[in-house]
């Protein structure tokens, strides 16, 4: 689909382009051919206006031999006289076919193309003159001028084309990384959901099964309640994330108290660092202000905190601290843990992704710190986390709005 996008947005400008060469082309070559028209016509005039003598037809001429011959004829038609030695002027009845071609198109000027002359009338009281010029010098200036355009516009096509390619892969670029990501999103959806599915079919299976005792189905029931709530959690989180991708538009509105949404983040994890063995430790600066939507910054926060209380080491204590540098408001939630490698950092935020092959089928689903990627994204922020000797602690940085 992304080569068939590129291949149709290339044609598509090479199509524009071609009709721009074309016109572009047209447009030169009609007006340098009217420009020569109009100054050919304009020297006409000056010779038929001239007042020297005519040269009587089968009179022998000796002079400098221009592009150009005058006849001068009757009422009637007939040729009287001649004026100009570019063409051989004694054959009578050649030009007195000319002339009457002339007449007969009853045109004050235009083409004779078989003899390639224009010609132009210039009617007097008693007499008439009749000035052809030879356009072969037109013609060839034309031509020249084509294979010049021609040249040209192939030149400019072709660099085009290659631009247009250039082109084609950066514009496409955002939409093929889009798909990449989706097909990756999906194929890791389905993997996630494969593995609790087979448990529940598998449980439920056994469950049916007529060996199966009371305290074996009451374990199997068990089972199939624990990874229904996994899934329901891993289904949750993946409409969370599609509707932080569907609707950026509703983040970054109005001010918010982050001081408040952290710790209304941290009450319900109290008891659960409690119940872990877990120590919780906060410093939060009051009255930080941000420009937001509450509820997913209160988001944000619950992930980190929930990340942390799945990752860190046992009887440790984790850290919250918010506070402000310049004018930006930071939320940093450390805790001690596993050194992550400093290549798999970037990683974190990716969909699905866990640092841990150890939690791979644990609890979470990888898409915590995805969800709060793009929520952070979207309120013009910038999260990160560092490890150093098993000191793991991810960053949120927000815009702070002025006291």
């Amino acid at each position: 689909m992304i080569r068939r996008l590129k291949i149709k947005f290339v044609c598509i400008t090479m199509s524009i382009v071609t009709v721009i060469l074309l016109c572009v082309l047209a447009a030169v070559l009609g007006l340098t051919q009217v420009s020569l028209e109009r100054e050919s016509l304009r020297t006409m005039w000056q010779i038929a206006l001239n007042p020297a003598r005519p040269q009587i037809p089968d009179e022998e001429f000796t002079g400098m031999r221009l592009p150009y011959f005058v006849l001068e004829v009757d009422k009637d038609g007939q040729v009287q006289g001649t004026r100009g030695g570019y063409y051989d002027l004694s054959d009578s009845d050649f030009l007195q076919q000319a002339v009457d071609e002339v007449l007969q198109l009853d045109s004050p000027s235009g083409l004779l193309a078989d003899y390639g002359l224009r010609f132009l009338r210039v009617d007097m009281p008693q007499t008439g003159y009749i000035v052809f010029a030879d356009i072969s010098g037109e013609v060839r200036t034309l031509n020249s001028l084509l294979e010049s355009c021609f040249l040209i516009c192939g030149g400019a096509f072709l660099a085009f084309l290659v631009l247009s390619i250039l082109l084609a892969r950066w514009a496409v670029g955002p939409v093929e990384r889009a798909w990449v990501q989706q097909k990756q999103f999906v194929a890791d959806a389905s993997h996630e959901l494969k593995t609790p599915l087979t448990v529940i079919l598998t449980d439920a299976e056994l469950l049916c099964a007529p060996e199966s005792a009371g305290p074996e189905k009451d374990r199997l029931a068990g089972d199939i309640r624990t990874v229904s709530r996994q899934m329901k959690d891993l289904v949750e989180r993946l409409l969370e994330l599609a509707r932080a991708d569907r609707e950026p538009e509703r983040a970054a509105r109005c001010p918010v108290d982050w001081s408040a949404a952290v710790e209304e983040a941290l009450l319900p994890f109290e008891p659960l660092y409690f119940e872990k063995g877990l120590g919780l430790d906060t410093s939060l600066a009051p009255g930080i202000r941000v420009r937001g939507n509450a509820d997913q910054l209160r988001r944000v926060a619950a992930i980190l905190l929930d990340n942390g209380q799945k990752y860190a080491a046992p009887a440790s204590v984790v850290h919250v601290s918010l506070h402000r540098e310049g004018r930006r408001a930071v939320l940093a939630v450390t805790s001690r843990g596993d050194t992550i490698p400093p290549q798999e950092l970037p990683k974190l935020f990716k969909r699905f992704y866990r640092a841990d092959p150890e939690h791979r089928h644990g609890e979470g689903c990888g898409l915590g710190l995805a969800i709060a990627h793009r929520i952070v994204t979207t309120h013009r922020g910038r999260i990160w986390a560092t490890s150093h000797q098993g000191i793991n602690t991810f960053y949120v940085s927000l815009p702070a709005l002025r006291h």
